[in-house]
């Protein structure tokens, strides 16, 4: 599936929390607008919002990153997963990255 771009993103993290399974990470206060994401830091120190599909008590039960992804108003991505109000999403130069559901006007007949 794809969609295109209504506004500019731009990533607010620019060291997000990456999480490999099985690694344990410092989880803290919910998320007041995303309440399904739990800020948490990761063994190398690096913080951020983590989707709680991806936490089991606070032992990741899958890789995870939180990198977000910058686009412009009228980009096209492609959407691979969704979670908790956010697109995993890929530009056309192959860089991955989240998007909020809310700035993409999805297009399932996008190619």
């Amino acid at each position: 599936m794809h969609a295109k771009l209504k506004a500019d993103y731009r990533a607010r993290h620019r060291n997000p929390i990456t999480l490999v399974t099985g690694e344990t990470a410092i989880t803290g206060i919910r998320d007041l607008e995303w309440p399904e994401f739990i800020w948490a830091t990761d063994p190398r120190g690096r913080s951020g919002w983590v989707h709680q599909s991806c936490l089991q008590e606070n032992v990741a039960i899958r890789d995870y990153d939180a990198r977000e992804l910058d686009a412009n108003a009228g980009d096209e991505v492609r959407l691979v997963e969704l979670l908790g109000g956010w697109w995993w999403a890929e530009n056309q130069i192959g860089e991955r990255g989240w998007l909020p559901e809310r700035v993409l006007a999805i297009e399932p007949g996008m190619k």
